[in-house]
């Protein structure tokens, strides 16, 4: 005879109605696709207590009611300064303008006309002209990095931080809690502070248990911007940190690519660097916002476009599935992570489907391997489709572009997977340049050279245990 009928009776009905109520929540919460609802109820009815736990701790995007109310105050204060990013006179043909106002309806800037760029080298050459501009900085360094490692290269834009501000050049510098955790835990970082780098941690943890009372703990700040007097801007998918990636050495090296920009662009780069510091600092937007430089004759068009869980929903996605719907010749995409959405996987496929020369280039050996066999489910379709999938073979290609006709591209921190889409924040800069488009697409060929193409007959003959486990790892997708 149980003693403690009613205790357990009760606990069973409390279970239950917690059980019931995470359900309704699951159902009732905005900008969840349906396959993402019904991914978390099968997942709170088929493991009552872990399913619970796992939608407490991972179901919901957010970053916080602290947090999202100063983000809000933020923006409300630096309104006034965003008509100052948009020169006239941008240039952007008119077959490709609405790919720009698709940009506006996320960050609200238009394109900003008279920039010029230069792709960068490896990752070497881009710390190396990354130090050379801060020695040359005259008024102001801006920093942004998910992931900034005490590493040589780390080292080197830290101390050409710390020089530029023992020579009175105001340097702020921003890092990721966790990407950039071992910088921020070890000496170089109080000797930045010492040195009179200002210095701001993006997203902090905290308690790791208390957390999730708060948001979400693997929501990250995974932009990578740098401004420097203003004028000069970095946009690509290089942190600061060597291309061994010594915390991940075995799948090194990492290759990335990085474009210097020039122009008024820079300033857009500026405003969102400010609306991240803002939230962390005590400044005022007029000590991080100075008018934009003046254009450049015959420059290109340029526009930066922001996402995260506090822009509109579903902005990433957007973007991206305006751009390969806008493909009529050729659409070529690097990702390292290729984890899409409904909407990307068939406007990739229907790209390819109409004709336009569609390749896609991922990485041969993936960090995570959950991702590697995520994207690999998703190969059969796009194979039928005509897309043409190469998987690189020199490392772990962690390039984010996309070239589009020759003439327009994208360039960025985000990736073509659901993290990058509803969960961290990312900035990325669209512009038209048939010049550096070129430089870019070039670049792109050296990857497709270095890569193994993927054959529709080798996909088909991968045994029936290799494609139920992509399928079923792919499940997972829509719990993000």
């Amino acid at each position: 005879m149980n003693p403690f009928p009613y205790t357990a009776a009760a606990a069973l009905a409390f279970h239950l109605l917690l059980e019931t109520a995470i359900i309704v929540r699951v159902l009732l919460r905005p900008h969840r696709q349906p396959a993402s609802r019904i991914a978390w109820v099968v997942v709170v009815l088929a493991l009552p207590v872990a399913g619970i736990l796992a939608y407490l701790f991972f179901g919901e995007v957010k970053i916080g009611r602290r947090r999202t109310s100063r983000l809000r105050a933020v923006l409300r204060e630096m309104s006034g300064y965003q008509s100052l990013t948009v020169p006239a006179g941008t240039g952007v043909p008119e077959c490709h303008a609405h790919l720009f106002r698709v940009g506006r309806s996320i960050s609200g800037f238009s394109p900003a006309g008279g920039n010029r760029g230069r792709l960068l080298g490896d990752s070497r050459a881009v710390i190396d002209a990354l130090v050379a501009d801060i020695d040359q900085a005259r008024a102001s360094v801006n920093l942004l990095f998910y992931i900034w490692l005490p590493d040589e290269s780390g080292r080197r834009v830290a101390e050409a931080l710390m020089r530029a501000a023992r020579h009175g050049v105001t340097c702020r510098a921003l890092a990721d809690d966790l990407g950039s955790r071992a910088l921020i835990h070890s000496p170089l970082w109080d000797e930045m502070e010492a040195a009179g780098v200002r210095l701001a941690v993006a997203l902090p943890i905290g308690n790791p248990l208390l957390r999730p009372l708060r948001g979400r703990i693997d929501l990250r700040n995974h932009r990578k911007i740098v401004v420097i007097d203003g004028r000069i801007t970095y946009c690509g998918s290089q942190n600061c940190a060597d291309a061994e990636f010594r915390i991940k050495p075995k799948y090194a090296p990492w290759v990335d690519a990085m474009v210097r920009f020039e122009g008024p662009v820079a300033a857009q780069n500026q405003f969102l660097f400010a609306s991240d510091w803002l939230i962390h600092g005590d400044e005022t937007p007029e000590a991080l916002l100075p008018p934009p430089p003046p254009p450049f004759p015959g420059g290109f068009p340029a526009q930066v476009f922001g996402t995260g869980p506090t822009v509109r929903y579903p902005a990433m996605p957007a973007m991206f599935g305006a751009l390969m719907h806008a493909a009529r010749r050729e659409l070529v995409i690097t990702t390292p992570y290729y984890v899409p959405d409904e909407t990307i996987q068939n406007a990739l496929c229907a790209a390819a489907y109409r004709g336009v020369a569609t390749t896609l280039i991922v990485p041969a050996r993936n960090d995570s391997r959950v991702v590697a066999a995520a994207s690999r489910s998703y190969y059969p379709e796009l194979l039928r489709a005509g897309v043409n999938i190469y998987e690189y073979q020199g490392g772990l290609l962690h390039t984010k572009s996309l070239v589009l006709d020759g003439a327009v591209s994208l360039i960025g921190s985000a990736n073509l997977d659901r993290r990058s889409f509803e969960l961290n924040y990312e900035n990325n800069i669209l512009f038209h340049d048939p010049t550096l488009a070129a430089a870019i697409r070039q670049r792109q060929q050296t990857y497709i050279q270095r890569s193994r193409q993927i054959t529709a007959s080798e996909v088909d003959a991968w045994p029936m245990s290799r494609r139920l486990l992509n399928n079923t790892i792919a499940m997972l997708g829509p719990l993000l």
